[in-house]
């Protein structure tokens, strides 16, 4: 039989991984999960990932894309006159209007590193990135703080099953930015 060329193969895993971790969380990801949930043989998942370390980095790397993507496409994040609290804030809003579930996966991802020591590089990477986007406007300390506000109150909100509070957000943005 011959072999079958499928550029997006390696895409669809790495999506499926995404969706196993969500339903199942880490624990429940395995190469058999995912090559079932791609609908793919499970040497193909073995073949692009050869650890399951290897498919959640890429895992990692997928999810944090789409707050960077969000954040580079902002015009207030460049604009000097722009406040940037206020687009921050409004920001992580539409982070949180897209639903509980993803961002509880991503961050499921992102504190996965605490235990598996080749994540972490990764999620510095969307540190890093974060830390290089705000640099435009504020200074590196500053915005390694504002990051970690942001994280802060995104896990709060997520841990404790509260509401995300943009005024509050905002507020405690601005007195990081002084």
């Amino acid at each position: 039989m011959a072999r079958r060329y499928d550029p997006e193969r390696r895409g669809r895993i790495i999506d499926a991984a995404i969706r196993v971790v969500g339903a199942k969380g880490i624990a429940g990801l395995s190469h058999r999960s995912v090559a079932a949930e791609a609908d793919v043989p499970l040497g193909s998942t073995t073949y692009h990932f050869a650890s399951l370390d290897e498919l959640l980095i890429a895992a990692l790397r997928r999810s944090n894309e789409n707050f960077a993507l969000a954040m580079r496409e902002s015009e207030a994040l460049i604009a000097p006159d722009a406040d940037l609290a206020e687009e921050l804030a409004r920001l992580l809003g539409e982070w949180f209007s897209g639903g509980r579930g993803r961002l509880e996966l991503e961050y499921e991802l992102y504190l996965a590193a605490l235990r598996r020591p080749a994540l972490r590089p990764v999620a510095a990477e969307w540190t890093d990135g974060t830390a290089e986007l705000l640099a435009g406007r504020t200074d590196p300390a500053t915005a390694r703080a504002l990051i970690a506000l942001m994280d802060g109150i995104c896990l709060q909100v997520l841990l404790t099953g509260g509401t995300y509070d943009a005024a509050y957000a905002r507020e405690m943005l601005t007195r990081i930015i002084g």
